[in-house]
C-alpha cells in the first residue's frame, strides 16, 4: 500500500492529537527472503549442551490456555445496506486486491439475509460487555454475536473509537466466560503467544506464534480516522480476515491484544499479525462505558515526524526550510491557548520523550499522548537550539477542557461523524444550486456514513431545510433527538435523500 497518508499529517492536523478487517498494509514493510547457508558444529568439550525447547510442557500449556479462551471468544455477523457498507473482505480487496477476481467477488455477493461482514469478539465481563474492531462493526444495522456453544443474541452497539480501531458491544446475558486484560506493557519480544478468532467462517480457531515486535506503526489507521494512534503488538501467529476483534492471549490465558490487522500481498496471513495492545484497549472501553465516549488528551501542536523522509522532503519543499531527518516530532506549530503553549514549548522544538517513553516517530507521540485524559500532566523532553529541556504539560480536550466530556458535550460534527464547508456563490450558480455544504472528513461507520455521504458530496438541505454553513447544520441539530433527513448530492449530481437516528 503506497504510503501517502503520513506526509498528509501534519498539515491536517491542528493538534497532536491522541493520535487513533482484519486488514493491513499492502507493502509496507517490503520483506524479501535472504538466503543463509547454515553449519551445525559438534561441542568441543563434553560440558557443552544444545540449547533446547520442552515443547512437550509447552504444549501442555496451550491446551490449558486454548480450553480457558476458546469459550470467551465470539464471532460477530455485521448486518448492513450493501449499498452503503464495506465488509470486511472488502476492506481486505480495497488493500490487497481480490485474488479471485472481481467477476468472483460479485458473484459471491451473499443474499439479502446474509451477513454483509464477519468478525470476532472477546468476552470481557461476565454480564455480557464485548470488545471487538470498530470496522467489524462499521455500518452495521444489525449485530448478531454467537458464541462458542453456538447460542447466538443480538448484541447493541455502545460505542466505537475509530482512532484506535476499538468497538464495545454489549449482549444481554449472565455468568458469562470472560478474560482478563493483562498490563501489555510487560510484553516482551520473543514470548509466545495464541490467537483465538473466527477466520475464514472457521469459528473458535487458535493459532501459536511469538511476539515479533512491539510499538509498531503501519499508517494504516489513518484510512478512519485523522488522529490515529498505532502501537501494534507484530506477532507471527496465524491471522487471516474473520480474525479481526479476536484475542491475542499470553500463555497465562490473559488478554494481551486484539488482533486488528495483517500485513499482506494476498489478503491472507503472510507472517505479520498485529493486534492493539491491551492497555490501550482496556482505557477505550472504560471510557466508553464511563463516559459514553474515549476521553482523549491533546498537547496542542501541530507535528511533522522526523522520521519520514519524504514527509520532511514536502516539508522543507513548501516552508524553505532545512530540517533535518532523524528521531522525534518537530513542532511546526504550537497552538493558541494548548497545554504545549502553557507549559512553554515553541514552534521548532523537537519532541524527544513523554514521561519514560522515547519518541522515535509520530506514532510515538500519539501513543503516549493519545492514550491520556484531558487533565493529565505529562513531562515533555524537547530539543530547542541544540540544548534539552523538559517541561511539564497539562493536556486538554479538543476545545481547550481539561474535564471528563459526556455525549451530551459533544458537536453536531461530533455526533454525526462529519463536517461541512461553505460552498461558494459561483459553485451554487455554476451548478444550479440554492443552498449546499461540502462535506469533510467523513468518520467511517459514522451516522453521514452509513446513510452513504462520503467526503465531497454536497448537502443541500437537513430535515428540510436548505443548509449553507456549518452553523447551519449545527442550529437545526443541536438540540435535535429524533429522525434525521439528509438530503445530499454524490459525485455523479445524484440528488438523493436518506435519514438516520440523531445519536
Amino acid at each position: 500500500m503506497k504510503n501517502t497518508m503520513k506526509k498528509m499529517i501534519p498539515y491536517a492536523l491542528v493538534g497532536i492529537f491522541s493520535g487513533a478487517t482484519t486488514f493491513g498494509a499492502i507493502n509496507y514493510f517490503g520483506v524479501q527472503d535472504k538466503n543463509s547457508e547454515l553449519s551445525y558444529f559438534a561441542p568441543k568439550n563434553t560440558d557443552a549442551k544444545f540449547a533446547s525447547l520442552n515443547m512437550a510442557g509447552l504444549s501442555d500449556d496451550f491446551v490449558k490456555v486454548s480450553k480457558s479462551t476458546v469459550p470467551a471468544v465470539v464471532s460477530i455477523k455485521n448486518f448492513s445496506d450493501r449499498k452503503n457498507n464495506r465488509s470486511e473482505q472488502d476492506m481486505f480487496d480495497q488493500f490487497f486486491g481480490n485474488p479471485f477476481g472481481q467477476q468472483q467477488k460479485q458473484q459471491q455477493q451473499p443474499p439479502q439475509n446474509m451477513p454483509t461482514g464477519m468478525g470476532s469478539g472477546v468476552i470481557i465481563s461476565p454480564d455480557g460487555y464485548i470488545i471487538s474492531n470498530n470496522h467489524v462493526i462499521a455500518g452495521a444495522t444489525k449485530l448478531e454475536v454467537v458464541l462458542s456453544n453456538k447460542k447466538s443474541y443480538i448484541a447493541n452497539l455502545v460505542g466505537t473509537d475509530p482512532t484506535t480501531d476499538i468497538a464495545l458491544l454489549k449482549i444481554e446475558e449472565k455468568g458469562l466466560p470472560f478474560l482478563n486484560f493483562a498490563n501489555s506493557d510487560n510484553v516482551e519480544v520473543g514470548q509466545w503467544v495464541l490467537a483465538v478468532g473466527n477466520p475464514m467462517g472457521l469459528n473458535s480457531t487458535v493459532t501459536a506464534g511469538i511476539v515479533s515486535a512491539k510499538g509498531r506503526s503501519i499508517d494504516l489507521l489513518s484510512q478512519q480516522s485523522r488522529t490515529p494512534i498505532e502501537s501494534f503488538i507484530q506477532t507471527d501467529a496465524a491471522i487471516n480476515p474473520g480474525n479481526s476483534g479476536g484475542a491475542l492471549v499470553n500463555t497465562t490465558g490473559e488478554l494481551i491484544g486484539i488482533n486488528s490487522a495483517i500485513s499482506s500481498k494476498t489478503g491472507y496471513y503472510e507472517g505479520y499479525g498485529f493486534a492493539v495492545p491491551a492497555n490501550l484497549a482496556r482505557k477505550v472501553v472504560e471510557d466508553i462505558k464511563q463516559f459514553g465516549l474515549v476521553q482523549r488528551g491533546f498537547l496542542g501542536v501541530v507535528p511533522l515526524d522526523l522520521s519520514d523522509q519524504r514527509q520532511v522532503a514536502s516539508y522543507n519543499q513548501q516552508k524553505k526550510a532545512n530540517v533535518k531527518v532523524g528521531d522525534g516530532v518537530y513542532l511546526i506549530e504550537v497552538s493558541d491557548n494548548g497545554g504545549a503553549e502553557d507549559a512553554g514549548l515553541r514552534t521548532g522544538d523537537i519532541i524527544t520523550k513523554v514521561d519514560n517513553t522515547a519518541i522515535g516517530s509520530y506514532y510515538d507521540l500519539s501513543f503516549a499522548v493519545g492514550s491520556k485524559r484531558p487533565g493529565d500532566k505529562v513531562a515533555v523532553t524537547y530539543i530547542r537550539n541544540g540544548k534539552t529541556g523538559t517541561t511539564n504539560v497539562t493536556l486538554k480536550d479538543q476545545n481547550g477542557g481539561t474535564k471528563a466530556r459526556s455525549k451530551a458535550d459533544l458537536s453536531v460534527s461530533e455526533k454525526i461523524g462529519a463536517e461541512f464547508d461553505n460552498l461558494s456563490e459561483k459553485f451554487k450558480t455554476d451548478y444550479g444550486l440554492n443552498s449546499g455544504v461540502i462535506v469533510r472528513n467523513v468518520v467511517e461507520g459514522s451516522e453521514m456514513a452509513k446513510i452513504g455521504v462520503v467526503d465531497n458530496y454536497i448537502v443541500i438541505e437537513i430535515n428540510g431545510k436548505p443548509v449553507n454553513s456549518q452553523k447551519d447544520v449545527d442550529k437545526i441539530l443541536q438540540s435535535y433527538s429524533g429522525n434525521v433527513q439528509v438530503k445530499y448530492v454524490d459525485e455523479y449530481g445524484r440528488i438523493t435523500t436518506r435519514g438516520f437516528k440523531m445519536p
